[in-house]
């Protein structure tokens, strides 16, 4: 979620670090055949596959961060135990950004020649600041922990999951199926200015024009945690439900300041808004009342196999931590990594090239987390389907499931615009 201050600073920072790089000749320079007849390139050697993980363990997504990181080291030490992938043991390079755009982008340039490609890569405006050269030249596959259509086009970053107009199309849809909604009402839309928002925004935008609603548009920045204007300013546009593109704590005080208000109206928010620690605090109640996430994966606290087991490992490695949906998505992406890793495998190729190749015929990749994902084409999300989840403080994690994974009928015929 950038500012127009981090467009301006990542602007800069990827045209010098392309420029500060000798120009690099296409994947497959320098590849040599190691153990098992098996290509390798960079990152690979005849006993270990290293991958890095761009994260945020101290800045304003730190709990997002480590819970994606704990949960990839947790997948690493399980793949390992059970032989590693490819007569290779897996390892796993991190590095803190801290959500800030120059360490996120040196970050980058440190590991990139040194790992075969990212696990994880948190801050849509980091991933896209170093997107073309990703793209075009170091060729190592990325996935981040971000979800804004702007990083579609590429083989080589790709996005797991619905992106967030994606997302806020089927938010619309659900809130319509409920009858909370219906054609000529306001809804009201808070978001973050720059990437993520805005692109949510164009997802709401298309909604309401299929549907025949009018968006109240409420544009604010990530510094910005007192929702009292926002709130008053849709309360007197009369919206009858309100969609948030922020974070947990715009959450925490959205919820808070319209329910101290009477303004009782349903909240939707994308998969970035909550954090189950919010339940503790005074928005809880509000909260739980009448909020809501789309998201695509399961909860942690789903009863399903795949969470269940999930959950119970974690808090085995991990006991002092708790659990929310970082934990899922960071498994997911891992899960993934892994599944394209052994497909190379088979193909005897683990060069960044045959990594790339193997991830494309992961057409109908069915994960453990409720989604189905299609990664034949870079240019479209590997799904369009998202689940809608309703806090609660009995269930680990804080979400349960209120609809299951839906693509609305708008999103199965909105095209997002890829960066």
């Amino acid at each position: 979620m950038k500012s127009r201050t981090y467009a301006a600073v990542l602007a800069v920072l990827a045209l010098t670090v392309t420029a500060g790089c000798s120009s690099k000749a296409t994947s497959g320079d320098g590849d040599t055949k190691g153990a098992g007849g098996v290509k390798s390139g960079e990152g690979v050697t005849d006993k270990t596959i290293t991958l890095g993980a761009l994260t945020d363990m101290t800045g304003v997504y730190a709990s997002l961060g480590k819970s994606v990181t704990q949960a990839q080291q947790l997948w690493a030490k399980q793949t390992n135990a059970a032989g590693g992938i490819c007569g290779r043991q897996i390892e796993l390079t991190v590095r803190d950004h801290g959500y800030d755009p120059q360490k996120a982008v040196a970050g980058y340039t440190e590991l990139e020649p040194k790992v075969l490609g990212f696990a994880q890569f948190i801050g849509s405006p980091f991933v896209a600041a170093v997107k073309e050269r990703v793209h075009g030249q170091d060729k190592g596959l990325v996935l981040p922990q971000a979800w804004s259509a702007s990083l579609l086009g590429s083989p080589y970053v790709r996005v797991l999951g619905a992106t967030y107009d994606i997302e806020t199309i089927n938010a619309v849809d659900y809130l319509l199926a409920e009858k909370r909604i219906s054609k000529g009402d306001k809804i009201g839309h808070v978001f973050f200015e720059g990437d993520y928002g805005e692109n949510a925004l164009a997802g709401s935008r298309y909604a309401a024009e299929e549907a025949g609603l009018t968006v109240v548009e409420q544009k604010i920045k990530p510094t910005d945690n007192d929702m009292s204007a926002q709130v008053a300013a849709l309360k007197k546009a009369g919206v009858k439900a309100i969609l948030l593109s922020a974070g947990p704590r715009q959450a925490a005080s959205l919820s808070g300041v319209a329910a101290a208000g009477g303004f009782n109206v349903p909240i939707v928010g994308n998969n970035s808004a909550f954090a189950p620690q919010l339940l503790a605090t005074p928005a809880g109640p509000a909260l739980t009342k009448d909020f809501y996430i789309a998201a695509s994966t399961l909860p942690i606290g789903a009863p399903d196999p795949g969470p269940s087991k999930l959950a119970k490992d974690y808090a085995a490695a991990y006991p002092k931590d708790g659990l929310d949906n970082g934990v899922v998505a960071g498994y997911t992406a891992v899960t993934v990594f892994g599944e394209a890793l052994k497909k190379a495998c088979a193909e005897k190729d683990l060069t960044r090239e045959g990594v790339d190749k193997a991830l494309l015929t992961l057409k109908a990749y069915r994960s453990d987390f409720g989604i189905t994902h299609d990664l034949s084409d870079p240019v479209a999300p590997s799904t369009r389907e998202s689940l809608i989840m309703k806090p609660d403080k009995s269930v680990p994690g804080g979400l349960k499931v209120v609809r299951p994974a839906t693509a609305a009928a708008a999103a199965k015929s909105y095209k997002p615009s890829a960066g």
